[in-house]
C-alpha cells in the first residue's frame, strides 16, 4: 500500500478538462495536476483549451505585464 494516496479532488456538479485524457470529466475523476478547471458547465469545460489560449493570448497582450519593452513605465 503507498504511503500517499493521489485521490482526485473536486465536487459532483463541478466540471473538468482532463489534459490527460483529453476528455470532460464532472468531479473527481483524474489527479488535479492533470485537469484545467471547475468550469460551471460541460459546455465550458468543452471549450477549456480555447479558453485557455484566450487567456493566455490576453495575458501576453497585456501592457501591465509586457516585459518587452524594458523603458516601459509600469505604474
Amino acid at each position: 500500500m503507498p504511503l500517499f494516496r493521489h485521490e482526485p479532488t473536486g465536487k459532483p456538479g463541478e466540471w473538468y478538462f482532463c489534459l490527460k485524457h483529453h476528455k470532460v470529466e464532472e468531479g473527481p475523476e483524474c489527479a488535479a495536476k492533470d485537469r484545467l478547471g471547475p468550469y460551471a458547465s460541460r459546455q465550458e469545460a468543452e471549450n477549456a483549451l480555447q479558453i485557455a489560449a484566450e487567456r493566455n493570448r490576453e495575458w501576453r497582450t497585456d501592457p501591465a505585464w509586457n516585459d518587452d519593452d524594458p523603458g516601459q513605465d509600469r505604474s
